[in-house]
């Protein structure tokens, strides 16, 4: 039996949600998309969603939130973010989540169960931006996993929150070719290759050496565009940039559950 196991529900530009389990332990990262979206999923994980025992967000943007609304009328229960998030959210959420919203300062750290999770912050146009540093116990075993799936550049803090874990998702949003010459308008492409819009194929390959050398075994790549990249680029630039050493890599699947 895993000690743990994390699976990306569905992950890109129109909505991301991974579900972390551990022992008894069911937690959710992000809940974008809608609601029925989002319990379809968490059914093809063979997980009740009235077992989940707390959603963490990773900040306020849509493609991260969408479902919660009407997912916490059904399925209430904590969710954690920090609090500038909180704020954009209650300007625009409904009862349900007004009521379940747990707010925090950006450095924060909650226990439920064997796992806990230590927020950084990242680099990204919101209101308050963090990936996590998730440690699970099972036993005498220590696993440690790296989530970050916004940053526009790659900052002390976030290579502070994500060396020294053995498995990491991380983001590598866009090929840069594809970006120059794809179809956005030029202030949404400035936007994207801005240091606080979404992190690279090229910038994601280059962490991901660092980490590498710090002991990563285990990478998923997260986010990917639809529009700006495929994922056969992003594997192939950041496997040929991992080259060398001992991991396994895979991209998450934007419609299907990829497990770390």
């Amino acid at each position: 039996m895993k000690d743990y196991t994390l699976q990306i529900l569905y992950s890109g530009s129109d909505g991301n949600a991974a579900l972390l389990r551990a022992s008894d332990t069911a937690i959710l990262i992000d809940a974008g998309r809608n609601a029925k979206t989002l319990t379809a999923a968490l059914r093809a994980a063979a997980l009740d969603p009235a077992s989940l025992s707390a959603i963490f967000l990773t900040h306020e943007h849509r493609d991260h939130t969408a479902a919660l609304d009407v997912f916490l009328k059904h399925y209430p229960l904590p969710v954690h973010t920090v609090s500038a998030c909180g704020a954009r959210l209650r300007a625009c959420g409904s009862g349900a989540l007004l009521e379940n919203l747990v707010e925090h300062a950006p450095l924060f750290e909650v226990s439920i169960g064997n796992i806990t999770l230590t927020s950084f912050p990242t680099s990204h146009d919101s209101a308050g931006s963090v990936g996590y540093r998730i440690t699970i116990v099972s036993g005498e075993k220590t696993h440690t996993v790296g989530y970050a799936t916004d940053l526009g550049t790659v900052t002390p803090a976030v290579e502070s929150g994500l060396l020294g874990c053995e498995a990491v998702v991380i983001e590598s949003n866009h090929d840069t070719d594809m970006l120059r010459e794809g179809p956005y308008p030029y202030p949404l492409k400035q936007r994207i290759a801005s240091r606080f819009g979404h992190l690279s194929n090229a910038d994601c390959a280059a962490l991901c050496v660092k980490l590498a050398a710090h002991g990563t075994s285990r990478f998923l790549l997260a986010h990917l565009s639809e529009t700006n990249n495929l994922p056969d680029l992003a594997l192939s630039e950041v496997g040929a940039a991992l080259a060398g050493f001992p991991v396994t890599l895979n991209a998450a699947d934007p419609t299907a559950i990829t497990e770390l």
